[in-house]
């Protein structure tokens, strides 16, 4: 056990309402928290480590507050120390949205999924005041992840004056799709690890402190073009479809399907330039067996879109192979 694990069980028993003898791992994800599991009298709680230095609990107290006014499930905060990065809070089990997904439960899941959405789009403050804005600022940091991580530290490729030319003439028409769709509340990481099954089916929504004002797609594309799963692209645009005629309807179908691919190209850039970012800063090399997938799509959806396709076929023939080679 390390020093972080010694002085939250010490916090847990000295200053919260609960009893805790030990700690059960169960998992650390993409970012410096972790999570472990305690037994309190018969009933388990999801104890987290999150240091201060790097991760904002105000941020995810807050967030929580206001996703539980607006009828959501999230895990209620039950204790909390800020300054030493401790809290505790409501276990969801074990069972993700990502377990046991197939095409017979696809439109059932994905459907209850979505239905989450307009809530969420609805939360737009906290009590601290408005959330982030997903602004320029913002995106031209996530571009740079894609740029320098992946393409610079993990393959270390150095691209020509043209290539240079294509991907930044992408990113700028990109940011312009992005900025110009109506802005909502966005959870900002709503995909398949972060959903959970709860008893009657109910699903119960995590990982939300990252949440910002932003396109009212770019939750529907986290969850439909998961970074961690790829189903057939007639089945997302046929669920997509009728989410955007049950809510969106004043928006053109091929306006909003064109918002929809374009947030999704963006994500993906970042997604993957995170990946090597976790590998090579943090050490968590797993991640980059999900980058080959995310480049996919950039290939795929861009070459649809005569603004992206010089770019994409920069992905196709250039960087793609690269991190491929990487894995001979």
């Amino acid at each position: 056990m390390d020093s972080r694990q010694q002085a939250l069980i010490s916090w847990i028993n000295a200053q919260s309402d609960f009893s805790c003898q030990q700690l059960e791992i169960v998992s650390g994800d993409a970012s410096f928290r972790r999570y472990f599991r305690f037994d309190n009298a018969g009933t388990s709680i999801i104890a987290v480590d999150a240091p201060p230095e790097f991760e904002d609990s105000h941020r995810f107290v807050e967030v929580s507050e206001s996703y539980l006014k607006a009828g959501l499930s999230v895990p209620k905060v039950l204790a909390v120390d800020f300054e030493q990065g401790f809290y505790c809070q409501d276990d969801f089990g074990d069972k993700q949205f990502a377990d046991n997904l197939n095409l017979d439960n696809f439109y059932s899941r994905y459907s209850l999924a979505l239905s989450k959405l307009p809530r969420i789009q609805q939360c737009i403050s906290t009590e601290s005041g408005p959330l982030p804005k997903f602004d320029l600022a913002l995106l031209t940091s996530e571009f740079y992840l894609f740029s320098h991580w992946l393409v610079e530290v993990h393959l270390g490729l150095s691209l020509s004056e043209n290539e240079l030319t294509t991907m930044r003439t992408a990113f700028e028409y990109i940011q312009k799709q992005f900025l110009e769709q109506p802005q909502v509340g966005v959870h900002r990481d709503y995909h398949s690890r972060n959903l959970m099954v709860l008893d009657g089916e109910e699903l119960g929504i995590i990982d939300f402190q990252d949440a910002v004002i932003g396109p009212i797609t770019y939750d529907a594309v986290s969850l439909l073009r998961d970074c961690y799963q790829t189903w057939p692209d007639e089945l997302v645009t046929e669920i997509l479809s009728g989410f955007h005629a049950q809510h969106y309807g004043q928006h053109s179908w091929q306006e909003f399907k064109r918002w929809f691919d374009l947030t999704g190209i963006q994500r993906h850039i970042k997604a993957s330039g995170i990946f090597a970012r976790l590998c090579h800063r943090d050490g968590k090399s797993a991640y980059l067996n999900d980058v080959p997938r995310t480049l996919d799509y950039i290939v795929e959806i861009g070459l649809k879109y005569p603004e992206l396709q010089n770019f994409s076929l920069l992905v196709k023939d250039k960087i793609k192979p690269a991190v491929e080679s990487k894995f001979a």
